[in-house]
Formats: C-alpha cells, structure tokens, sequence
C-alpha cells in the first residue's frame, strides 16, 4: 500500500487503490495482461528479475500486472503490506498453511468452519503433509489457548463462520497468539473488509475466497492472502525456517532479511506459487477488482437486507431457531457490536425449520426468487441445505460442531428489494409446513 492510499478512505480505495490509468495507452480501466511471460530487456536484467534482485514480470504463475492490480487493492483496502493472489479460497489456505508449517508441525483451527475447509484442514493436510490439527470451539479463545503446544505455528479462525454467523473475539486470540509467538490468521470471507479488518486488532494473516463478496456477482473464481507485516519472523528463526532462514531455492536467501516486513507475500510469490501452481487467472482478477469498487455499498445493502430477514424469520411460526450475529440472542452479538461495521454482520445466517430433514427439503425445493447453488456472497439471493451437500460427508458429530443440523437451512442474503425476499421465503415456509403437520 503506498502512502498516498493511507489517506483515503475505504470506498475511495476501493476504486482507486492498484488501478490508476494504463501508463501506455492511458486505457482508464485496467487492462486484462492475457499472457503467459514477459519480455526481458537484456539478459542482466533477466538474471537479477530471476533472482529476486529487481521487481518484474518473468511468467503468469507467479506474476502477472492484471493480478498485481487486484493485490495492491487488497492489501490496501485490509491494511495490509502486501496480497498474494490464487485460484480458489481453498488453494489460498494451502498456499498460506505451506508456507508457514514443515513436516510434524501442527496448528489451531477452528471447529466452526466452511465444510471445505474442514476437510482440506482435517484430511487432506495430516495425509500429505503431517500437519496435526486441533479443532476447538472458537466461542470461547481460552479453547485456542489449551490446545496450543510446542510444535503449534499457526492459530486459525474463520469469522464470520460460514453458516453459523459466529464472530470470534479477535483481540483475545490475538493476544494469546502473541503471547506463543505464532502466526494469528483469519479466513474473512464473509466479513470482508468493508466490514472488519482483523489485522487492525492482531491478526497477522487475511485469507479470503474471492469468489464470494468480493467479486461479488457469481462469475469470478479466486483466493487471496493478506500479509499484515506485523509478525517478526526473526524471533524465533527455526519456528519458520521458510522464510526466517536461507531459502535453497533462491541462492539461499532469507526471505526475512531480504524482504522485511513483506517476507511472507515475496515468498509465497516466489516460491509458493511457482512450486505448487494455484495463480489466479487474469480474466478473473480483473472481474473481481470491478466488483471491489461497489465492495462497501453491496456489504451495506446485503447486512441491512439480511438483518430484516433474521427478524422475519425469528417470528415465522415455522422456524425453530436463527443462527445471525445480528440478533441479540445469538452468542457473537456482543462481538459483532464490536468488531462490525455499525454492527452490520454480513448476509450468511443458518435457521432451522420445523419439520426437520424433511421440511427443509420440501422448502429448498419451492423457492422461486431464491437460487439453490452451493455458493455465497453473490448479489442473488441463495440457499442451500448443509446437511445434504456442503457438510454432508462430515459426522454427525462434526456436522453439529460446524453448525449444520438435519434441519438447517443456509442462507446468503443479496441485494434484491428486501420485500420480494421475504415474500420468497414466507411461501416456501408456508408450503413446507402445509406439508409437514410437525411445523404447525
């Protein structure tokens, strides 16, 4: 972020940050760079760019101008030193776990996280790496604190969770990763940070999916990490040895000393992506730096929109329960007053409809303005129904610590006139409890 974008505020940036006019053409809109490598000037150059000497272009899968443009808005719109772009949120946490473990190495997640997630992070990670997790319940950070041991370099959280709407304290597990010296890092998928940006209460690590609000319309696949800048890797060398010591892959540099404050991007730039693949597409980094520039007036509407939604349903005579940080009765209220926007958490809440599995069913089935896709954070209005898809291959055990029950029912709130999503849904629950006597 330079230092001219410290001064402006947010919706300013997200127009402006990463994207000034095409120094060539003056093209006003940034150009979509579709190519694959970069000329060099000579073959001096070549060797210093190879080398990490000088700032350049060398081939898409690690850099790329239309990328770097959707980095510099990231970075700046979460006040963060740099970003570093991928193809999905899930390759982003790859990419951000690869960095930061070694063999035997373990971290603290979160119990309440995306079912993708959830499985990368539980599965995936102890069978080809030997990553041990601890998965703990993040309504309470003492929990993040138990289950830290010697070989803990990570503590993970996504906030708000997709589907629970669970708000974590950030300044408490903040603390308590300070007080370890390990990696504090947080999925802000649905936050956004139109509406919190946890490195400005201790986080050291962002990682989004793209996909969902930030683009914001449904067309653009992405991940990205935020690099904060504020950890010292130097501490304590041999925790991160990735980039506190030398780098046998770069003549043995230390991305520490070598790159200060921004060591963690240059390295999953220089060694991350061009080792493991996972580089955003330009046609999609592109998509997703237009949606940034409407990012803080969709998030207004969308929190507004579903704040009316969770009171509708909340007195719907075939709801049992809502799952929204919005409503006082919900566990992260307290946490989303503090750490929201004006209070404005997001548009991803759960409820439950009387009648159970089947209900749900029968009310997923019948919506008309909603569309039924496995996504989120799209102007569309969404839903889905955990139990049978998103979380569907976890336990029951599992299901019930992420939040999915055979009842539950996702949603992810658009930006349509609020009353046509209520009429949508007021049906579809008619519909079901016509169906179902048990919701009567």
């Amino acid at each position: 972020m330079s230092e001219s974008d410290r001064t402006l505020n947010f919706d300013t940036l997200s127009i402006h940050a990463g994207c000034g006019s095409d120094p060539t053409t003056g093209a006003r809109t940034i150009p979509i760079h579709q190519t694959s490598a970069y000329s060099f000037p000579n073959i001096e150059d070549a060797a210093d760019i190879f080398h990490l000497r000088k700032a350049g272009y060398v081939y898409s899968r690690l850099t790329n101008p239309t990328v770097s443009a959707l980095e510099e808005k990231l970075a700046a719109l979460d006040g963060g030193v740099g970003a570093t772009c991928t193809s999905s949120g899930i390759s982003a946490q790859m990419l951000m776990f690869f960095t930061l473990l070694s063999h035997g190495d373990h971290f603290v997640a979160a119990s309440k996280l995306y079912g993708g997630t959830l499985a990368q992070l539980r599965y995936q990670f102890k069978r080809a790496f030997n990553w041990e997790g601890t998965f703990v319940d993040p309504t309470d950070p003492n929990n993040f604190k138990r289950a830290i041991t010697d070989k803990t370099k990570v503590i993970f959280v996504e906030s708000p969770t997709n589907p629970e709407n669970v708000i974590v304290d950030y300044e408490a597990i903040a603390k308590i990763a300070e007080e370890h010296n390990i990696v504090f890092a947080v999925d802000n998928t649905i936050g956004t940070p139109a509406l919190c940006r946890p490195l400005d209460y201790g986080a050291h690590l962002v990682s989004y999916s793209t996909t969902k609000y930030l683009s914001g319309h449904g067309n653009a696949m992405g991940g990205a990490i935020v690099d904060g800048g504020n950890f010292n890797w130097k501490k304590e060398p041999e925790k991160y040895p990735t980039l506190a010591m030398p780098e046998p892959a770069y003549d043995n540099a230390v991305f520490a000393d070598m790159f200060g404050e921004k060591a963690f991007c240059m390295h999953t730039h220089a060694v991350g992506l061009r080792d493991l693949g996972m580089n955003q597409q330009p046609l999609n980094a592109y998509l997703t730096v237009m949606g940034l520039e409407t990012l803080g007036l969709r998030m207004e509407k969308h929190s507004k929109n579903a704040q009316q939604v969770a009171e509708f349903l909340t007195n719907h005579a075939g709801v049992d329960w809502v799952s929204y940080a919005g409503l006082p009765s919900h566990v992260s209220y307290k946490n989303g007053q503090k750490y929201m926007k004006d209070g404005m958490c997001s548009a991803v809440m759960t409820f439950g409809i009387k009648g159970g599995y089947d209900a749900a069913v029968d009310m997923v089935n019948n919506v008309k303005l909603f569309s039924h896709l496995a996504n989120i954070g799209d102007t569309r209005s969404l839903l889905i129904h955990p139990a049978s898809t998103t979380h569907s291959q976890l336990t029951d055990e599992q299901k019930t610590a992420a939040g999915t029950r055979p009842e539950t029912i996702r949603l992810s709130i658009g930006i349509e006139d609020v009353r046509d999503i209520i009429a949508d849904l007021d049906q579809a629950l008619n519909y079901a409890m016509s169906q179902h006597k048990a919701c009567a």
